[in-house]
């Protein structure tokens, strides 16, 4: 048992060194915990090749896991190998992979959409047009900072989004005033808190230690902050972040079944609208991929497929029919 908690000590730092994001490394310990566990608590460095394509051979066959969780696993178990033990594996011929599906986005017309936003109030409304207005991801409204917020421009900066991508998107003019007005209610909050000792945020990578007063700026305070601060979960520290995720997600599900809406729409359905809808007013698929942060155009030619009439202007051979017959 030792021997496994010193493992994934050495998973983590290594995660760490590399500036992964907290949430790939609880995922990766994760994975190789599971790998382990599977051959019966064996250290990784007696295992290789055979075991971990019967591992990923187990997920798709016995636990029937999607392709995206079955790459994850192989994610995880190659950082392991090459990362942390730094010993080589072949090349892996006899994995049974799992089916990938090929799903289409759900996405709500632009009437369900101010329904479900009419029905949202305070932060989880602010955040939900975010998503819709600017195409943002949940992780990524909610980890906006003062100092990523150019209102005179109308732009939003998204850092480290997927990808570890730095993007610019824009920003509605009609979110300008409810933005500014967030942000004075940030700085509020953040004048408190610093009179009672206990303001400073999160900041990414060495920064903390490269700046130690950085953390009480304005400006890397987060536009939706946390009501109270928490234990940073790498370093100990008490810090303030953001609004939790489960927040905005629990209030866009009820708004969504008081409108009476029956497709599975979620936060991430306002990012497929706000791209389907710029396609079906005429901008062109770049513009739409450059502002969504993709980085095949390919990802972005799936919204074409869920526009009025197929995404191609097809009318059935039936609505042309005589109306008499």
């Amino acid at each position: 048992m030792e021997t496994r908690v010193r493992l994934l000590d050495q998973v983590r730092n290594r995660i760490r060194a590399k500036h992964y994001s907290y949430r790939t490394e609880q995922a990766y310990v994760g994975w190789v915990r599971r790998f382990v566990l599977f051959h019966d608590k064996t250290h990784p460095d007696q295992l290789g090749g055979p075991e971990i394509e019967r591992f990923l051979t187990y997920l798709a066959v016995e636990r029937s896991v999607s392709a995206s969780t079955q790459n994850q696993a192989l994610g995880a178990l190659l950082f392991l190998y090459r990362e942390v033990l730094e010993l080589p594996i072949p090349w892996l011929d006899n994995v049974i992979r799992a089916r990938r599906s090929i799903r289409l986005p759900v996405v709500l017309t632009r009437l369900e959409v101010r329904a479900v936003l009419s029905r949202l109030t305070g932060d989880p409304w602010l955040v939900a047009s975010l998503l819709y207005g600017s195409g943002l991801r949940l992780s990524e409204a909610l980890r906006l900072r003062i100092k990523d917020i150019d209102l005179a421009q109308h732009r939003l900066l998204v850092r480290d989004a997927k990808g570890s991508k730095d993007r610019i998107t824009l920003l509605p003019g009609s979110m300008v005033d409810p933005m500014n007005t967030q942000i004075a209610r940030a700085r509020t909050q953040h004048d408190i808190a610093k009179t009672k000792n206990c303001a400073g945020v999160e900041l990414p990578y060495a920064l903390a230690r490269k700046y130690p007063t950085a953390h009480l700026d304005l400006g890397w305070q987060y536009v939706f902050p946390a009501r109270w601060p928490s234990r940073d979960p790498r370093s100990g520290a008490w810090r303030r972040y953001h609004l939790h995720e489960a927040v905005v997600q629990r209030q866009v599900k009820q708004a969504v079944r008081t409108a009476g809406i029956l497709k599975p729409a979620s936060c991430h359905t306002f990012r497929h609208c706000f791209a389907t809808h710029l396609i079906e007013s005429g901008y062109d698929i770049r513009t739409v991929q450059e502002l969504l942060g993709h980085a095949s155009v390919k990802t972005t030619m799936i919204y074409t497929h869920v526009l009025n009439r197929g995404g191609i202007g097809v009318i059935s051979p039936i609505d042309l029919a005589d109306p008499k017959r």
